[in-house]
């Protein structure tokens, strides 16, 4: 990455769970699918644990199996910036069981800032859901039975859970950004604009 590399800000959001998930990244352009996988993943909260798939005008991006054409475009060869710019969306879909649809929309496209690592998580709000609760139904259920001692499956999902407390409100950006060090560029100090 140089200093002229354009940084995508790009808001992440969970489709249909309430109370809001949602992540604002900041990742260099210059970025595949399969490292904007690896954002999505930390920055969210998930645990790398199942399939996904990106969705971009209408061509499927992933990981693809030479052993079964499923008509995926392969990820790791194809770079943020060749496919969206600022206002455009995508769709990017983990764990194909219980189905995370997440709704991806460049907020922004905008020059690197000398001396800043990305990729870097910059907003958010709302905890991740567990893995494998479910999907969107599940994690509604999950999320009534914990609240309620008197449910008949509280006790099981407490067990499951590990407790009788979930959050689902709570965010901690510094915890989300620092998931991301592990992944990050800087532009380069002596490269001059």
């Amino acid at each position: 990455m140089t200093a002229k590399t354009k940084i995508f800000r790009i808001e992440i959001v969970l489709v249909d769970v309430a109370p809001l998930v949602r992540r604002v990244v900041e990742v260099p352009g210059e970025m595949s699918l399969a490292m904007l996988h690896a954002v999505v993943q930390e920055a969210m909260g998930w645990e790398h644990a199942h399939l996904h798939e990106f969705g971009v005008g209408g061509v499927r991006y992933g990981m693809p199996d030479p052993g079964w054409d499923a008509g995926v475009a392969d990820e790791s060869r194809t770079k943020l910036f060749r496919l969206v710019a600022a206002g455009d969306r995508m769709d990017y879909v983990y764990d194909f069981g219980d189905g995370w649809e997440h709704a991806l929309r460049v907020e922004d496209v905008v020059d690197a800032e000398p001396g800043v690592r990305y990729p870097r998580c910059v907003d958010g709000q709302g905890a991740c859901p567990p893995e494998d609760v479910g999907g969107v139904p599940g994690y509604q259920l999950f999320l009534e039975t914990l609240a309620d001692p008197a449910h008949p499956d509280h006790d099981d999902q407490t067990a499951w859970w590990g407790g009788d407390r979930f959050d689902a409100a709570s965010f901690d950006l510094a915890a989300a950004d620092r998931a991301l060090e592990g992944l990050a560029w800087a532009p380069l100090a002596a490269v001059k604009s």
